[in-house]
């Protein structure tokens, strides 16, 4: 008897489909990536033949970013964030800033209304978490002082992003959303809620969090039972990055994040990133079918020039003021290319934002099309960008 299961359908199309173009594109000799993407493509609404459903997709996407940033949060501590702010909060903000103005300065000279800019811009401003972790990951930079760095900035991004998603409606009716436009007094009110939510989350974790997450794995690890000891970790990080979205208002991503900061201190986070590693993994490939799912191969066709325009922003735009503000904080030419690279690239939170623009009325479809294509494009270019500013770095090193 046939059954509806979309769920099943969706993670086992995504996997399979995957698996083999990723294998196909390593015989290539080009990023995994590459293969995961195109998986998505061809599995997604765009395309003929196997579809996999386009709700669910992201969700289990959500999953791999948790567990992600999780494991990354394990190798951090309040003390790395602080040696970091210093140049991760001004050099965010301004790179936030500086992305921002080009994109609605490519939206001005294409007649879109600022409003539509303004949410344009911003969504080519952030950098992908998944991206950036994976390439941190792969090129041995992770617990680098650079690595420290470039997390230590996304999450300033990510601070900006959920700050943003709740001011943007309330701004909706200013930048001719069709909504009522708020006063100066209520658009203060809602900031310093948002702000209030963000510090209430932050103070529960380090007062009552890092207490109590590291005591209860010690007390599973003390009845021996491996698969305990995993599901315990698992519904860690689960439990607090969701609890943190439903009565805080904060991203997935940044709740998982501080849930992984406060097991850090436990003498057993070396094995409960371990024990998280291969649904780490599996879901983070997942988040990339889900992204290709996105794309419509005739945006690549009908609006080309624009997307050029789009995408250089986002590698060239973003990158050469990234690599600017890393230089005024004298830090080497090494570590600058690093970080630049890294934030060469945009994600998840500009397909959120995007999603909110639409239901605004503040972004039109073209505008999330090229957000959606210039997001994929610039992820495929990461690793290419990684390897230039290792090869220049090494060029201006050895002439040194």
């Amino acid at each position: 008897m046939h059954h509806d299961t979309p769920l099943i359908t969706t993670i086992v199309g995504g996997l399979v489909f995957a698996f083999a173009l990723g294998a196909l594109a390593l015989r290539l000799r080009l990023p995994p990536l590459v293969g995961y993407l195109t998986a998505g493509i061809l599995v997604g609404p765009f395309t003929p033949g196997f579809q996999a459903d386009t709700v669910l997709a992201p969700e289990l996407a959500e999953l791999g970013v948790i567990l992600l940033m999780f494991g990354v949060g394990q190798h951090f501590s309040i003390k790395d964030l602080l040696a970091v702010k210093a140049i991760a909060v001004p050099g965010a903000l301004a790179q936030i800033a500086f992305a921002t103005l080009l994109g609605m300065g490519l939206s001005h000279f294409l007649g879109w209304p600022p409003g539509e800019g303004l949410v344009f811009g911003l969504a080519l401003s952030v950098a992908s978490t998944v991206v950036l972790l994976r390439s941190l990951e792969e090129n041995g930079w992770l617990e680098s002082g650079d690595g420290k760095i470039a997390v230590g900035w996304l999450v300033v991004e990510d601070l900006v992003m959920v700050i943003t998603l709740v001011l943007l409606p309330a701004f909706a009716g200013m930048l001719n959303g069709g909504q009522v436009a708020l006063s100066w007094s209520q658009l203060g009110w809602t900031l310093a809620i948002t702000m209030a939510k963000v510090a209430a989350f932050v103070a529960l974790m380090l007062l009552v969090g890092r207490r109590f997450i590291p005591w209860m794995l010690e007390q599973i690890v003390h009845t021996g039972n491996r698969e305990l000891f995993r599901l315990g970790v698992l519904a860690t990080a689960l439990g607090v990055a969701y609890g943190a979205t439903q009565l805080f208002q904060i991203s997935f991503a940044l709740g998982a994040f501080f849930a992984g900061m406060v097991l850090a201190e436990s003498p057993f986070s070396h094995r409960a990133a371990e024990e998280s590693l291969p649904l780490r993994e599996a879901f983070a490939v997942l988040f990339f079918v889900s992204v290709g799912m996105l794309l419509d191969p005739e945006v690549l066709l009908n609006d080309t020039g624009v997307l050029l325009a789009t995408v250089f922003i986002i590698v060239i735009g973003k990158s050469a003021m990234a690599y600017g503000i890393v230089r005024l904080f004298r830090r080497s030419h090494h570590t600058s290319l690093r970080i630049a690279a890294s934030l060469s690239q945009i994600g998840e939170f500009s397909f959120i934002l995007a999603g909110l623009g639409i239901s605004l009325g503040l972004l039109s479809s073209r505008g999330q099309a090229l957000i959606l294509a210039g997001a994929i494009v610039s992820i495929l270019l990461n690793p290419m960008m990684f390897a230039l500013a290792e090869r220049y770095a090494a060029r201006s090193m050895a002439k040194a």
